[in-house]
C-alpha cells in the first residue's frame, strides 16, 4: 500500500495533500472541462485528506500555476491545448506532479490519424483512415466519419453515406475546423473501455437514442442508455481488453485513458484513445468505476495517488487489483 492510500502513513501524508484542480482551457469542450473539473474537486473534497483549489484557466503561464500552493495538479481539460499537449509541456515547467500523460503522449493521443498509426503497429486493429488535405480527392469510399484530427471525439463528427453528404460535410468543416480526417464507417456496437493506471475497467456498451453518440447524446441528454460488461460473441471481449492495453502502452498513456470502438460481425475496431476523459456526472469512466466498487471520491483519490508516486520512486503506485482484475 502506497503513503497515500488508507491512513496516509507517511508524515508528508499526515497533513492534508493539497491538488489544485484546473478545469476550462480554450477548447471545444470548455463548459464540459467546467463540469468535469468541479465533479473532481467535489469528490476530493469528500476525503478529509485533501485540501482543494478550484482554478478557471484559459491559457494560463507556468508562473501563473504556480502561484497556488500544490503538492499535485489535477488537470481536467479535453481538447488539443489542455489534453493534447501544451499545457502538459506548462506543467513540466511548473515541476509539481500532475495526473495524467506526459506531453509527447498527451500530443500522440490527440491526432488520431497518429494514433491509429501508432496502434496498428502493435497490432491493433483499426479502419482505414487518411487525412483530408484541400483540393485531395479522398480514396476511401462512402460510408465514411469525417471529424477533426486534433479535438474531442464527438465534436464536429459528421457520418457520410454519399458523395453529395461528404462534399457538404467538407466544405462546412474545412472552413472551420483546420485538420480534418476520414474513417471508413463501421456499423455495429459502440464499446468504450476505461483504464486506471494499467488496469482495465469493466466495458460499457453505449446505446444513444439518437443516430450516434453525439455531443448532446455524451453529455446532455438522459436518455442515452449504457450497458456495462455487455455479452459479446467468442473472443471479442478478449480483443477489446487487449486491444486497450496495447493502446495504453503503445501510446505512453499513464494515470487514466479511454479508447473507444466499434463492434460488428467482425470483431472490434480501435477508433482512438482519450488521455483525459470526461469525468462528469454522465461520463463513462466513473460508471465503469463505480461497477467495480470505486466510486467518484476513491478513483479521483486513486489518481492523486499515481501523480504522487512519481514524485518518489521509493513510493510504490496504488495498482486498484483490490478493486479490478486485470483479465476483466
Amino acid at each position: 500500500m502506497s503513503c497515500c492510500r488508507g491512513q496516509h502513513e507517511s508524515a508528508r501524508c499526515r497533513e492534508k495533500v493539497r491538488v489544485l484542480v484546473l478545469m476550462g482551457g480554450p477548447d471545444a469542450e470548455r463548459e464540459v472541462s467546467i463540469n468535469s473539473g468541479t465533479e473532481v474537486a467535489r469528490a476530493l473534497r469528500a476525503s478529509a485528506a485533501f485540501e482543494v483549489e478550484e482554478l478557471l484557466i484559459d491559457r494560463p503561464t507556468a508562473q501563473e500555476l504556480s502561484r497556488p500552493r500544490a503538492d499535485v495538479i489535477f488537470p481536467v481539460l479535453h481538447g488539443p491545448f489542455g489534453e493534447g499537449g501544451p499545457l502538459q509541456e506548462i506543467l513540466e515547467q511548473v515541476g509539481v506532479p500532475y495526473v495524467g500523460c506526459g506531453p509527447k503522449a498527451a500530443a500522440l493521443a490527440i491526432d488520431k490519424v497518429a494514433t491509429k498509426a501508432t496502434v496498428a503497429k502493435a497490432g491493433v486493429r483499426t479502419p482505414s483512415a487518411c487525412e483530408l488535405l484541400p483540393g485531395v480527392p479522398l480514396e476511401i469510399a462512402p460510408p465514411i466519419v469525417i471529424k477533426p484530427i486534433n479535438d474531442g471525439s464527438s465534436v464536429d463528427l459528421r457520418i457520410c453515406h454519399t458523395g453529395a453528404e461528404l462534399a457538404s460535410a467538407r466544405a462546412e468543416l474545412e472552413a472551420k475546423r483546420g485538420r480534418l480526417f476520414a474513417e471508413s464507417f463501421i456499423k455495429g456496437r459502440e464499446v468504450t473501455v476505461g483504464i486506471i493506471d494499467g488496469v482495465v475497467l469493466p466495458i460499457i456498451e453505449i446505446l444513444p437514442a439518437v443516430a450516434f453518440y453525439d455531443y448532446e447524446a455524451k453529455y446532455t441528454r438522459d436518455d442515452t442508455k449504457y450497458i456495462l460488461d455487455p455479452t459479446f460473441a467468442p473472443g471479442v471481449r478478449e480483443t477489446l481488453i487487449t486491444s486497450t492495453r496495447l493502446a495504453w502502452e503503445a501510446v505512453g498513456c499513464r494515470d487514466i485513458a479511454r479508447a473507444d470502438f466499434m463492434v460488428d460481425e467482425r470483431g472490434a475496431w480501435f477508433l482512438e484513445i482519450n488521455t483525459m476523459p470526461g469525468m462528469t456526472t454522465h461520463s463513462l469512466v466513473p460508471k465503469a468505476a463505480l461497477h467495480i466498487g470505486l466510486p467518484m471520491p476513491q478513483l479521483c483519490a486513486r489518481l492523486v495517488d499515481c501523480a504522487l508516486s512519481r514524485e518518489n520512486s521509493a513510493r510504490a503506485p496504488a495498482r486498484f487489483n483490490d478493486f479490478a482484475s486485470p483479465s476483466r
